[in-house]
């Protein structure tokens, strides 16, 4: 909640009645392969209204330090005995769950600690993914010892990527000058124009909104 950029963002409205958090959880939702979804999230009273909206969308909520991130992320797997972590973060409200699915079907081949579309990106920014082995992620917490590291979760992991077996997605067509994140107001006009044109024959935005359309929409 407590954004510098845009303060509350994930609460705020992208259509009449559903807010960023509620179109991150349903896009999550859509994946055919996650087997459980939990909103980790920080201790402070400011988050108690996240807790609301993932409680009110029966999803359960691990909450943690707000400042050290991979700490908070390390110990929601911990209490719910993961040993494969989709981490998903919460600006991205179109995120694709067909493109999480690609990375968990990799992930499950065995080869890799780490599969992400972030090392190289090539898909729009806010069709975001990073899957981790409870050992990947475990390693990061013990050995990540700057600030930015603790906030971010995953940069001792890439920055060390010699040490690990990582596996980035791309995209066939390099998007990456597209941005679907929610940082600005003007970001949150633009998810908000795309939301509006695929809702026009849909009531209820519980279906996937695959990249593909979402940049048709952006085209229009």
């Amino acid at each position: 909640m407590n954004s510098t950029r845009l303060y509350g963002k994930i609460l705020k409205k992208l259509d009449e009645k559903n807010s960023v958090l509620y179109y991150v959880i349903k896009q999550i939702q859509a994946s055919k392969l996650i087997d459980k979804i939990v909103v980790a999230t920080s201790e402070l009273e400011i988050d108690d209204a996240i807790v609301k909206v993932a409680k009110k969308m029966n999803v359960e909520v691990y909450r943690g330090s707000p400042t050290d991130v991979l700490d908070r992320h390390y110990q929601c797997a911990k209490k719910y005995s993961f040993d494969t972590i989709v981490r998903v973060t919460s600006d991205n409200p179109l995120n694709d769950p067909q493109i999480i699915d690609k990375a968990i079907k990799k992930m499950k081949t065995g080869k890799f600690d780490c599969v992400t579309t972030s090392l190289l990106q090539t898909f729009p920014k806010g069709i975001h993914v990073e899957i981790l082995s409870m050992n990947i992620l475990q390693k990061s917490w013990k050995n990540s010892s700057i600030p930015y590291e603790r906030e971010y979760v995953t940069p001792y992991i890439y920055n060390n990527s010699n040490k690990f077996k990582i596996y980035n997605l791309v995209n066939p067509n390099n998007l990456s000058h597209i941005s679907f994140t929610i940082n600005k107001n003007n970001d949150l006009k633009l998810v908000r124009k795309i939301i509006s044109l695929s809702l026009i024959h849909i009531s209820e935005p519980t279906r996937r909104t695959p990249i593909s359309y979402a940049v048709f929409c952006l085209k229009k």
